[in-house]
C-alpha cells in the first residue's frame, strides 16, 4: 500500500509521524517529567524550613539532653518525697505515723484519726487521713510548721480549728486533713 503512494504523500505521512511522535514524546515524557519539577520547586522552601529546624534541633542537643538529666534528677529528688509504700492502707498508716510523730513532736495530744478513701491524681494516688489534735495555738502552728517540712511530702488540704472551752481559750481542738501521695504499682511499670 505504501508503495503506491507518491513521493510527496510518503513524506507527508512520514513527517505526520514525526510530529505525532514528537507530541507524544512530549505529553508522555517531557511534560510528566516538568511536573514532577515544578513541584518539587514548590516543595524546596518547605523542606528547607523542615531542614533548618531539624538543624537547630541537632545543635541543641547538648542543652536538651542537659534539661533532661535535670528533670529526671528533679523527679527522682521529688520521688523520694513520696510515700514508701505502694499499696493505699500502708500509705495511710505511715501518713498516720508521720502525723502522730510530728503532732506528739509539737506538743499536741492526737485525740482521733480516720483514714479517707484514696483519690487519683493523674499518674499518682492521693492517699487523705483526717486527725483531730488538741493543744494550744503555738503548738499546732508548730504541728503545721513541721508537717510542711517533713522528709516525706505532706499536703495539709484542710484545718479546722474550735475552741474546746469557751470561758478558757487557751486549748484548742483542730481537725486537720493531711494527704500524702504514692506511685501506684501501675504507674510504675
Amino acid at each position: 500500500m505504501i508503495g503506491s503512494l507518491s513521493r510527496r504523500e510518503r513524506v507527508l505521512i512520514g513527517a505526520s509521524a514525526v510530529v505525532v511522535a514528537v507530541v507524544a514524546v512530549w505529553l508522555f515524557m517531557i511534560e510528566p517529567i516538568r511536573e514532577q519539577n515544578r513541584v518539587a520547586e514548590e516543595l524546596v522552601p518547605a523542606r528547607e524550613r523542615v531542614l533548618a529546624s531539624r538543624n537547630d534541633l541537632i545543635a541543641r542537643k547538648p542543652a536538651i539532653t542537659r534539661e533532661l538529666e535535670q528533670t529526671t534528677a528533679r523527679i527522682e529528688q521529688l520521688s523520694a518525697r513520696l510515700l514508701a509504700a505502694a499499696a493505699p492502707p500502708v500509705a495511710a498508716s505511715e501518713l498516720q505515723k508521720i502525723a502522730k510523730d510530728t503532732a506528739t513532736a509539737s506538743g499536741m495530744e492526737v485525740r482521733s484519726e480516720r483514714i479517707l478513701p484514696p483519690v487519683e491524681r493523674g499518674e499518682i494516688l492521693e492517699i487523705p487521713v483526717e486527725i483531730a489534735v488538741s493543744g494550744e495555738i503555738r503548738n499546732l502552728v508548730q504541728l503545721l510548721t513541721q508537717l510542711e517540712g517533713a522528709r516525706k511530702l505532706v499536703v495539709v488540704q484542710d484545718v479546722k480549728v474550735r475552741v474546746m472551752n469557751v470561758t478558757q481559750p487557751k486549748d484548742l481542738l483542730a481537725t486537720v486533713t493531711l494527704a500524702g501521695f504514692i506511685m501506684p504499682a501501675k504507674a510504675k511499670a
